[in-house]
């Protein structure tokens, strides 16, 4: 009988552990001795954290980032075909979302694996909910582009989709090039479009507030260096 490839999410801000994470997560985790992480380093402190009892030196760890080919993971869920259950984790949040553990699902399915993925924070699903933007047309466009004229291009792009469809815009770039893209929106976008910034989600320093952009013309804020998630609509 085939094993099971759990989806496990990690903590999105530094000592949130039990406050985010429910108790089935810690469950699987306890059950299971094979893990396909993004971040070797990061996803045995991670499991140290939780204080289940494991001893590290016993978990097998198999890195799977962005570069990880398809024969590699085809190699790594062999294993799962023989009945041994796996747990992806990624570097931050849900995996799957945004994250290269995709690649994985994706070639689970094709094996006939059964794939169960674990209820956990998701920077990306709060900064919507708490933005009161529209939470059933929206598009998650991941870090957009450096270059300044492709960044101007690109946030017209958006402001247009959320004028013309109705549809929310959610967006993200480096921590230390956060202030940039703060000021190259107010620069760009209609006074009267509605930006929401999600910054520190779920850590101490949450800061989570929507206001047009006429208005955070006027208001001072501090992105630099922090995780922010940033939407639009009008």
């Amino acid at each position: 009988m085939s094993g099971k490839l759990y989806l496990i999410p990690t903590v999105i801000a530094d000592d949130t552990e039990e406050k985010v994470l429910s108790p089935q997560i810690k469950e699987v985790i306890q059950g299971l001795d094979y893990f396909l992480v993004e971040n070797v380093r990061t996803a045995r402190r991670y499991i140290s954290k939780l204080k289940l009892g494991l001893v590290i030196e016993d978990l097998q760890f198999e890195l799977l980032d962005k570069k990880t080919k398809r024969p590699q993971i085809e190699q790594y869920l062999a294993a799962v075909q023989r009945g041994r259950d796996v747990g992806i984790i990624s570097e931050s949040g849900c995996p799957g979302v945004a994250d290269p553990g995709s690649e994985a699902v994706v070639v689970a399915h094709q094996l006939g694996i059964q794939v169960v993925p674990l209820v956990g924070p998701s920077s990306i699903l709060m900064a919507l909910m708490a933005s009161g933007f529209n939470g059933q047309s929206f598009t998650f466009h991941g870090y957009i582009p450096i270059d300044k004229k492709d960044l101007t291009a690109k946030i017209k792009a958006m402001e247009t989709a959320t004028v013309q469809q109705r549809q929310t815009q959610l967006f993200m770039d480096t921590p230390y090039r956060n202030m940039k893209l703060f000021e190259e929106l107010l620069k760009t976008c209609n006074g009267d479009t509605y930006l929401c910034v999600a910054k520190g989600v779920t850590g101490s320093d949450e800061y989570i507030k929507t206001k047009k952009i006429k208005d955070w013309k006027r208001e001072r804020v501090d992105l630099h260096k922090v995780p922010v998630i940033f939407s639009i609509y009008s």
